[in-house]
């Protein structure tokens, strides 16, 4: 008992309780902590009300109406929500008493904004002379708060470029858009408009209407959406006067290509702001996360949010396109050279764009939290009174965005447990690495220097002599085993390494998708496995071959590791201008103190001088600081041999006159000779000595054996007391905290992204690496752990291994998205359904379907769009989109020719045509090319010529899509002479010759029906939705549920 006395007696010191205790207690607190911020969304207020104009009730009804039902841009239900925001909006400005009346903007054509322009806070109209408004600061009073306008006047036309091949070849045509938009948009007058003269200053805040038409868009964009409204209530209540205008943009058209963010490009009030927030919705609830940012001055106003979430690795996310989808955000930065933020909900992602986006499935407190960031935001960003966002967007001669002028400094950033916000320029950060990576090593190497002067320095030491001014006979040098556990932390380090990554791997290869359902379970597997088998291969060899040198060396060698990572992630900030490797700064940071603690640790230690004469067993007197002496026997491991025999004890009358009863503790000299025996033994025959605490009398302090550990070296007593309780401190907390952030991002971020057929092993190996980074400051404490703690999380190891190979990876909480499309030839009446998704869970719905019996089903990877997954058709239920011209009773099938009308003619024998087309009950068609066109423009349509109409690589679609129900296009279309891609030889053009030979064209005419609020109108997803088992959802394959078309040639 006397060991555990001891210590028990030093709560603090460096023995296994101790350390196992609170080196747990802190990485559990830690651990909870952070699952506990990153899953439960603060609560919204008692009153809710977050200040004076904001309702949060209020917001969350208005979320309730507005995700009444599916309003994807194609459906009627799309026109009842806008009609429902402008009287929303007039109801709020009214109750602010804060409205310019003007029912006729609503309807009137751009010459209405145009006559009204002086209005309008524009002055820098290069194209017009509009703009020229009053810039008397006394006109500004006679004006509203806000004004709304309902634009039905944009159109945009643009494209996505394709991808060349090799030698000037087409690999990939893109496609091109055509696009009416139908916004709407307040802005909320800003106190010192007047004072822009003529420069840009405004903030645009962003949501988009429309849903997808599988879900009911509540997280993407309800809550958007609902924030917006508020917005506009709180800036337009007297007192709320923001100091720069407000514009909030409620765009439709997002979720089909951004297509009402482009829209906006062509509104006057585009030309107005210079930043923006957008607020989006990638999830389906849970806190809004700052996804990313365009630079450091912008980023700043998002340290006012009361909740700040989110971390720089996302927006590493997209630049390096791990993250495949985009927002609005891209066409604010990239189109209008906008700088500003993009906040979102992000997770769970199995919910996202499916029926469970809705009310039901997300909170009040999800909708506070972005409600909340958002107005402290942009309070912040209309506040501001510097001129850093005022002024004019460097443009090319076109228009666009020149590369590289865009103000601003990169940033990284991150949160401290939803309440801290960290913002740092990243030349600041590259700087302070460049610093510490270069001071680092020197503090290192001038401490062990300055503790190697004064021979303390066990390190790297295999042998002590004795000092000439210590020791009056010769001796021999003693060995001290400096070298023991030097290489024992890589060594262990990478077999545990290559154990965590085997397990990870090993599940990729039997059951890669339980990770969709059970993140967690992977997570605990990677954690257990590395740290039981850390521990133990560093117990054992601490068995074998004590060292208390151990903790040092493996300081040493995280040091050399960390100071690695952040030259690697240094170059990445100069290089890439990648901002989410932050954290290995401040995990270097905590390292090199906890390194430099080690080495001034050496300093309790005695001089190796000293202790080579200890353990010679010179009898000159060696000085401690007390200016007391002692002397040393020959052996240090001796204990037994020291102690007399019983002929010695009969022989020696000065111990017998002591009246003492000898015992294995009897020294071998008279009690008048003290010798360094007492304090040589060490391990479990010494252990009640020590329970004493204090040694002997009158001996070397810093020789006190009763404070060595067991078997280690007998000089290392002083190793034993609180220091590594600081080093712990000085590592872990800051170093959790950071990567342990971001391992719940990318996890929620990216582990259901498998049904979206991205490959899974970059996930497993994400949360395998993560977690060796993470536990990998334990190591130099793990050594002295009792068996209890690695031996339970050996089990839990066992236990979620073989949970994840055997577990089913989805359920009803957790389910897996299918992607569906029906197709219909307009001219044959044959219909295929088609479900995209993992194998074989597709077939496996596919074979509870009754439509599905008995029919041929074909499965085939999916090539566009989707690559990674497999599609499957088969000839399902007739789908009734449009109302049937054909008699009662008669099959629906019948009437399916009149369901899209076109027609397509040939331009005098050239390589043009004009197509005109409509589809009934739509406001979506496409005309798809089997070959690429070179250029085409739609009728009535506005020319920017920031915008290339076809990519050039050609484009192989061309996307339409009209504000009004069954309005025909009228389009025309050219496209290249010589049929390979390579040049675009028209008629009249300049490269057109009298030789150039033509060719014809041909492909099909496609109408697209999106409304799935009748359920009767495509009975096959009603089947799915109806019968399919409860751990499958569904979502929109493409822009059209149902897919109508005929086939040209011209």
């Amino acid at each position: 008992m006397g060991k555990w006395k001891s210590y028990l007696l030093k709560p603090f010191g460096f023995t296994p309780w101790p350390v196992t205790i609170l080196a747990t207690t802190v990485y559990l607190a830690l651990f909870v902590s952070l699952i506990v911020i990153h899953h439960v969304v603060p609560p919204a207020p008692a009153d809710r009300g977050l200040s004076q104009g904001v309702d949060t009730s209020e917001a969350w009804t208005d979320l309730q109406v507005l995700t009444n039902g599916h309003h994807p841009y194609n459906s009627p239900r799309n026109d009842e929500v806008r009609d429902w925001l402008l009287r929303r909006i007039d109801e709020i400005l009214d109750a602010n008493e804060a409205q310019q009346k003007s029912s006729a903007a609503s309807r009137a054509p751009l010459q209405w904004l145009d006559s009204h322009a002086q209005q309008l806070p524009i002055y820098d109209h290069s194209s017009s002379s509009r703009g020229k408004g009053p810039q008397d600061p006394s006109a500004q009073k006679s004006y509203s708060r806000a004004v709304v306008y309902s634009d039905l006047v944009s159109n945009v036309t643009f494209s996505s470029g394709g991808q060349a091949g090799v030698a000037g070849q087409v690999k990939d045509a893109g496609h091109s858009i055509y696009f009416e938009g139908t916004n709407i948009i307040v802005y909320v007058r800003g106190s010192e408009d007047h004072r822009l003269e003529g420069r840009r200053g405004g903030v645009l805040v962003n949501a988009h209407y429309d849903s997808v038409s599988t879900g009911f868009g509540a997280t993407d964009d309800g809550v958007g959406v609902v924030t917006l409204l508020q917005l506009i209530k709180y800036y337009t209540t007297e007192g709320n006067t923001p100091r720069r205008g407000v514009v909030l943009l409620f765009n439709n058209g997002e979720e089909d290509f951004l297509n009402g963010a482009r829209a906006f490009t062509q509104h006057p009030m585009s030309r107005f702001v210079s930043s923006f927030l957008n607020l989006e919705g990638a999830g389906a609830g849970g806190r809004a996360t700052l996804f990313r940012s365009t630079d450091y001055e912008v980023t700043k106003f998002y340290t006012h949010s009361p909740r700040p979430f989110g971390s720089a690795v996302s927006g590493d996310g997209f630049k390096r396109g791990l993250v495949k989808s985009e927002t609005d955000y891209v066409v604010f930065e990239g189109e209008l050279g906008l700088r500003g933020l993009d906040v979102a909900f992000m997770e769970p992602r199995s919910r996202y764009h499916t029926a469970e986006d809705d009310t039901k499935h997300t909170s009040i407190e999800s909708l506070w939290h972005m409600l909340s960031a958002a107005l402290s935001t942009t309070k912040a960003m209309s506040s501001d009174t510097g001129t850093e966002f005022d002024g004019a967007i460097p443009r090319g001669k076109n228009g666009e965005i020149v590369p590289g002028s865009a103000r601003g400094s990169q940033a990284t950033w991150f949160e401290l447990y939803g309440r801290d916000f960290t913002v740092i320029r990243l030349h600041t950060l590259f700087a302070l690495s460049v610093s510490i990576l270069v001071a680092g090593p020197l503090l290192v190497l001038g401490t062990a220097y300055d503790v190697w002067r004064v021979e303390k320095l066990y390190f790297f030491s295999s042998k002590a002599r004795i000092a000439a001014r210590v020791s009056s006979v010769g001796g021999e040098p003693r060995r001290i085993h400096g070298w023991r556990g030097l290489t024992r932390f890589p060594l262990a380090f990478i077999i545990a390494s290559i154990a965590t990554a085997a397990s990870a791997l090993l599940v990729v290869k039997v059951n890669p998708l339980i990770v969709y359902s059970s993140p967690y379970a992977i997570w605990s597997m990677t954690l257990c496995c590395f740290v039981s088998t850390l521990w133990f291969l560093l117990s054992g060899a601490q068995f074998v071959r004590p060292s208390a040198l151990y903790r040092g060396y493996a300081h040493f060698w995280l040091f050399l590791l960390f100071w690695a990572l952040l030259v690697v992630a240094t170059v990445f900030e100069k290089r890439l201008d990648l901002a989410g490797a932050y954290f290995t700064f401040f995990s270097f940071a905590g390292v090199l103190l906890a390194t430099l603690l080690t080495l001034l640790e050496c300093l309790s230690l005695p001089k190796k001088s000293e202790y080579a004469a200890f353990a010679e067993g010179d009898q000159a007197r060696v000085q401690s600081p007390s200016g007391r002496g002692r002397r040393r026997s020959s052996s240090l491991h001796s204990s037994t041999l020291m102690s007399p025999s019983d002929d010695e004890l009969a022989r020696d009358p000065e111990s017998a006159s002591n009246g003492r009863e000898a015992s294995e503790t009897t020294p071998l000299f008279r009690e008048n000779r003290p010798t360094f025996a007492n304090y040589s033994r060490s391990g479990r025959d010494a252990d009640d000595d020590r329970a004493g605490g204090d040694g002997d009398d009158g001996g070397h302090p810093l020789l006190d054996v009763s404070r060595v550990f067991l078997e280690e070296q007998d000089w290392s007593g002083p190793l034993a007391g609180p220091t590594w309780l600081l080093q712990l401190l000085l590592m872990v907390p800051m170093h959790v905290i950071l990567i342990g952030q971001i391992g719940l991002l990318t996890t929620s971020g990216m582990s259901q992204t498998g049904a979206d057929g991205n490959p899974m092993l970059t996930v497993y190996l994400g949360i395998a690496v993560l977690s060796i980074v993470l536990l990998v400051p334990l190591a130099p404490f793990l050594h002295r752990f009792t068996y209890h703690i690695p031996a339970f999380l050996l089990l839990v190891f066992i236990g979620t291994l073989i949970y994840n190979l055997v577990a089913f990876p989805f359920s009803a909480n957790n389910r897996l998205k299918l992607y569906f499309v029906q197709t219909v030839d307009l001219d044959s009446g044959i219909n295929n359904v088609s479900l995209a998704g993992i194998q074989p869970y597709v077939s496996q719905v596919i074979s509870t379907m009754p439509s599905a019996a008995g029919h041929e089903v074909t499965c085939t990877p999916v090539t566009r769009g989707k690559s990674g997954l497999t599609g499957c058709s088969w000839h399902g239920l007739a789908p009734k989109t449009v109302a049937p011209r054909v008699p009662a009773g008669a099959p629906p099938e019948l009437g399916y020719s009149d369901w899209l009308h076109f027609n397509v003619s040939r331009v005098n024998g050239s390589n043009a045509a004009d197509f005109h087309l409509y589809g009934r009950n739509t406001r979506a068609c496409r005309l798809v090319f089997h070959s690429p066109i070179s250029d085409f423009y739609v009728r009535g349509a506005a020319a920017d010529s920031r915008f290339d109409a076809v990519p050039k690589e050609g484009s192989k679609e061309i996307r339409l899509w009209r504000r009004e129900w069954e309005r025909p296009w009228d389009v025309h279309v050219r496209w290249p002479t010589s049929g390979d891609g390579k040049e675009n030889t028209f008629p009249g053009s300049a490269t057109s010759t009298t030789t150039a030979t033509t060719t014809g064209l041909d492909g099909s005419v496609v109408c697209l029906w999106s409304d799935y609020n009748r359920k009767e109108a495509i009975p096959a997803l009603e089947e799915l939705n109806r019968l399919a088992p409860s751990w499958v959802t569904f979502t929109k394959m493409e822009d059209g549920l149902v897919e109508g078309r005929k086939a040209f040639m011209v």
